[in-house]
C-alpha cells in the first residue's frame, strides 16, 4: 500500500520539476544573450570595428546556412550565390542611384536573394542528399559565370567604391563606429528571425522532417513546401549578410560568388556545431579570426591549408562541433 501511495505523489511532482528546470534553463539562456549583447556593445572600444563588422556579417551568413542544414537537414553547396547576389544588387544600386538610401539598397539585395532562393529551391527541393547538394552547386556555378560576364558586376574587377551613404537620411555610415552599430542591429534582427523560426511550430515541423521525412509525410505535412520556405528564408538572410558586407567594405567581388565561399560557410557551421544556436557564431568567429591574423603573417599562403586541416580534425574528433562538444561535456559533468 505504501508504494501505491508514493507513486501518485511522484507523478505529481515530476511535471513541476521539469517545468522548474525548463524555466531555469530559459533564464540562463536569456542572461547569456544579454551578456553577449553587452559585450558586443563595448567591443569596438577594444577591437578594430571593421574586423568586428566582418565577423558579424559572416556570423549571420553561417546562422542562415545553419537554419537550412541544422534544422531542415538540407546541405546546400550554392549559398555563395545568395551572398554575392545581395552584395552585387546593393552595390550597383548605391553606386548608380545617389539619392537612394542605404537601407533601401540593402532591402533590395535581400529581396533579390530571396527570389533567387525561390528559383533554386523550386529546382532542387525535390531531390535529397548528394543530389540536392550537386544541384545547388551547379546552379551557383551558373550564377558565378553570369556575374563574370554581366556588365553591372564589373566582371573580375568587381564593384569598387560603393558609397555607404546615410541610414534613414540621418546617420552617417562613413563613420566606422556608426556603421558597426548598424551592422550589429542587422545581425540581431537576422538572428532573432532565425530564433523565432526554429522555436515556432513551423520549426518543430522542420526538425521532424530532418529526423524522419517519411513519417512527416505520413502525418500529412507538405514536406516540399516546408523545405522550400526554409530555403527561401535562408537565402534571404544570406542576401542580407551579403548586402551588409558590401556596404561595410564598399566592395562587391567575385570572391563572394565562388564555390570556395560555399565551402567556407559549411566549415564555419560544422566547426561551431550543426543544429546548435551559437555554433555558427562561434565557427564564424574562429574562421574569420584565423583568416585575418594568419593572412598578415608568414603563414599567409597556407591559410586555406590550415583551415582544411582544422576541418578534417573537426570531422574526425569533434563531430558535434565546438559548441556541441561543450554542451555534451557540461551535461556529463552536471
Amino acid at each position: 500500500m505504501t508504494s501505491l501511495q508514493i507513486k501518485p505523489a511522484t507523478a505529481q511532482l515530476q511535471p513541476q520539476v521539469v517545468l522548474e528546470r525548463h524555466q531555469a534553463a530559459t533564464r540562463r539562456k536569456r542572461w547569456g544573450y544579454l551578456a553577449l549583447f553587452a559585450v558586443a556593445l563595448v567591443a569596438p572600444m577594444a577591437i578594430y570595428p571593421v574586423f568586428l563588422m566582418k565577423l558579424l556579417c559572416f556570423a549571420l551568413f553561417a546562422c542562415a546556412f545553419n537554419l537550412l542544414l541544422g534544422y531542415a537537414g538540407l546541405l546546400s553547396f550554392g549559398h555563395a550565390a545568395f551572398l554575392a547576389t545581395g552584395g552585387y544588387v546593393t552595390g550597383f544600386l548605391l553606386s548608380h542611384y545617389s539619392g537612394l538610401g542605404t537601407e533601401w539598397g540593402i532591402l533590395a539585395g535581400t529581396l533579390t536573394s530571396a527570389v533567387l532562393g525561390l528559383v533554386f529551391g523550386l529546382l532542387a527541393i525535390r531531390r535529397q542528399g548528394i543530389y540536392f547538394a550537386m544541384i545547388t552547386l551547379a546552379l551557383a556555378q551558373l550564377v558565378f559565370f553570369i556575374y563574370v560576364q554581366a556588365p553591372f558586376t564589373g566582371g573580375e574587377n568587381g564593384l569598387h567604391g560603393v558609397p555607404r551613404g546615410e541610414l534613414f537620411g540621418v546617420f552617417d555610415l562613413s563613420n566606422n563606429l556608426t556603421m558597426y552599430y548598424f551592422v550589429l542591429a542587422v545581425f540581431v534582427f537576422g538572428y532573432a528571425v532565425i530564433q523565432r523560426t526554429i522555436h515556432s511550430p513551423y520549426g518543430q515541423v522542420l526538425k521532424a522532417i530532418r529526423e524522419n521525412e517519411p513519417r512527416a509525410v505520413s502525418l500529412g505535412y507538405n514536406v516540399d513546401a516546408h523545405k522550400l520556405l526554409a530555403f527561401v528564408i535562408s537565402a534571404a538572410l544570406t542576401g542580407l549578410a551579403g548586402s551588409t558586407k558590401t556596404v561595410v567594405f564598399q566592395l562587391a567581388s567575385l570572391t563572394d560568388a565562388h564555390w570556395h565561399m560555399s565551402g567556407e560557410v559549411i566549415l564555419m557551421t560544422l566547426l561551431g556545431g550543426v543544429g546548435t544556436v551559437l555554433g555558427p557564431l562561434v565557427g564564424a568567429g574562429v574562421v574569420v579570426t584565423l583568416q585575418s591574423y594568419l593572412s598578415n603573417g608568414p603563414l599567409g599562403e597556407w591559410v586555406h591549408v590550415i583551415l582544411g586541416v582544422i576541418f578534417v580534425l573537426c570531422v574526425l574528433l569533434f563531430r558535434v562541433g565546438i559548441v556541441g562538444w561543450v554542451l555534451k561535456l557540461s551535461r556529463r559533468n552536471f
